[in-house]
């Protein structure tokens, strides 16, 4: 072997490896009682609209808005009470990596329907987060690793009832208390995050814009070092903004979710992140608008908003 055949092979083992983008992508409520599930029931599937899309991503996440399990009791204390079919799970597997169970919805038939959840995602090959079987495992990070990239990604519920959240020794999901997130959010760094992302389960029902409260928290988790912040549950779009050179999109709508009447409760945003070790690198939402049955389709021409690393603020999109 020659000297310079030898320096070369020096030079490469000691050159850092650059990691490539990883493009994610998250969807707000998935609810599969009710409507969706008696269509899955029949044989359709309410995922089949975005089976190409969501196929073109590395990694998919979502919030799981009910219970998937066959025990438990409604709870007397709230209106609605939702709890899916172990038969859903058929249209989940393979369409999603990991969805937050941090909710206010993933405790409506106790514990027990809780942790059956836990174990049928398990089961299935979805990692669930969030949630967990005591406080520790409700508020540790999904971790993904890919291409290179190290991605921390952590679940909050702060929509009542809080009596579903974890305890240390019972299970639950991870309440949105604000110093506990900005914890959680240096501890993965700490821990090697390349990139640390918040999915929220936060703001009120309805309403199209958020609230001075969701802005300040947001604004708290990207001084903490948040790369985006994501969030949903109010069941409408709530617009997206930019905060040191990083995306907030407040609430994602809807994604597959029936017994909406107004045209802002069946409109709901899938998100797409291009990331890689500097951060978000682009970002877009496509529009799901939602059928009577709840299940979510494509809506060409529509504009969403958009963005690309150095924005100042987002901007909007055509949707193909």
């Amino acid at each position: 072997m020659t000297l310079r055949a030898l320096f070369l092979i020096c030079l490469f083992a000691v050159l850092p490896v650059h990691a490539e983008s990883v493009k994610l992508i998250f969807v707000g409520d998935i609810m599969l009682d009710d409507g969706p599930g008696q269509a899955i029931a029949a044989g359709r599937d309410p995922l089949a609209p975005f089976a190409a899309l969501l196929a073109e991503a590395d990694y998919r996440i979502g919030n799981l808005e009910c219970p998937i399990a066959t025990v438990g009791q409604p709870m007397d204390s709230k209106i609605y009470n939702f709890r899916a079919d172990p038969r859903v799970l058929t249209v989940l597997k393979g369409r999603f990596d990991a969805l937050a169970v941090s909710n206010n919805h993933s405790g409506d038939y106790g514990q027990a329907a809780f942790l059956e959840t836990l174990d049928h995602l398990k089961q299935t090959g979805i990692t669930s987060f969030g949630g967990g079987r005591n406080q520790t495992e409700a508020h540790a990070p999904l971790w993904i690793e890919k291409n290179g990239l190290r991605i921390a990604v952590l679940g909050y519920n702060e929509f009542k009832p809080r009596s579903f959240a974890a305890g240390p020794h019972w299970p639950g999901i991870a309440w949105s208390e604000d110093s506990h997130v900005l914890a959680d959010i240096r501890a993965a760094r700490a821990a090697g995050a390349d990139l640390v992302i918040p999915f929220m389960h936060w703001g009120w029902e309805n309403e199209p814009a958020p609230d001075a409260r969701q802005r300040h928290l947001a604004r708290l988790m990207i001084d903490a070092g948040a790369d985006a912040v994501v969030g949903g549950h109010p069941h409408v779009t709530q617009g997206s903004e930019i905060y040191r050179g990083k995306p907030i999109i407040y609430s994602l709508g809807n994604f597959v979710f029936d017994g909406f009447d107004t045209p802002a409760g069946k409109l709901g945003w899938l998100l797409r992140l291009d990331v890689d070790r500097s951060g978000v690198l682009s970002w877009d939402t496509r529009a799901a608008q939602m059928d009577d049955a709840g299940i979510p389709h494509p809506a060409p021409g529509a504009q969403t908003p958009c963005g690309k690393a150095g924005d100042s603020v987002p901007g909007l999109c055509v949707n193909p």
